[in-house]
């Protein structure tokens, strides 16, 4: 009897779990396609001064550094990887152990829900606009060098993480929560009923979950403002300067 209506959704708690559910796939999407352009960045200022430091390349008498490239993307691919990772981890942990196990079935079915149908709006628009650029490419709307040419290149670039990266990856996100939550359902039903009730365990294990999330979030945030930023450019810019 202390499990009816356990799944109720105008529960105020069981709403909360669905909305943070929901929000959770956005969230994650957003990560994912910053790490790509965070890693994409760095791999691109890196080419740049490879060919103003090292003379030669573009005359094929010197050959480029292939292996700090290749540096640049196994470290960004693990680093970037550590937010995502753990917000698909932690985020089922601080739903669950601090709204209780029929918010964590919402926000489940909410993060299924969305999941679903933001990966089919990632993977058909990042195709589409991909698609575009190849039209484009063949003839049609100018062609090549057009203004057409140029928006198209633009979508493309966008495209590619939305169809390669954010929307495949919802899926292994859906996965890794549906798995985090029924590992830590029976811990949660200990916690909140029956004699071994213990909310202040409860609250206590939400809050650090819920902080680590917020710092790593903080975290990758900040290392987008410091590549790709204002002073990598200002960086790639001071040599030309004090050479004129």
């Amino acid at each position: 009897m202390a499990y009816q209506g356990i799944l109720n959704v105008a529960n105020p708690e069981n709403l909360v779990g669905l909305i943070l559910g929901a929000a959770v796939v956005f969230l994650f999407s957003g990560l994912a396609i910053n790490a790509v352009t965070r890693a994409a960045g760095a791999i691109v200022f890196e080419v740049r001064r490879q060919f103003r430091d090292i003379p030669g390349i573009m005359e094929g008498t010197t050959k480029p550094e292939y292996g700090k490239v290749v540096d640049i993307c196994t470290k960004d691919s693990l680093r970037e990887l550590a937010t995502p990772g753990l917000l698909a981890v932690l985020a089922p942990i601080a739903v669950g152990f601090g709204l209780g196990v029929g918010a964590l079935g919402a926000y489940l079915a909410g993060a299924i829900a969305t999941g679903v149908l933001m990966a089919i709006l990632l993977a058909n628009s990042g195709g589409a606009w991909d698609n575009a650029k190849k039209m484009v490419e063949d003839g049609a709307w100018g062609g090549k060098g057009s203004p057409a040419h140029e928006a198209t290149i633009i979508g493309d670039t966008v495209g590619d993480p939305f169809k390669d990266t954010a929307g495949p990856s919802i899926n292994p996100l859906i996965k890794v929560m549906n798995l985090v939550s029924l590992l830590i359902a029976p811990a949660i039903v200990s916690f909140s009923l029956g004699t071994s009730a213990n909310p202040a365990v409860r609250y206590t294990i939400a809050i650090v979950a819920a902080l680590i999330i917020v710092v790593a979030v903080v975290i990758s945030k900040r290392r987008g403002i410091s590549v790709g930023g204002d002073e990598a450019a200002a960086a790639e810019q001071a040599p030309a300067g004090k050479a004129a």
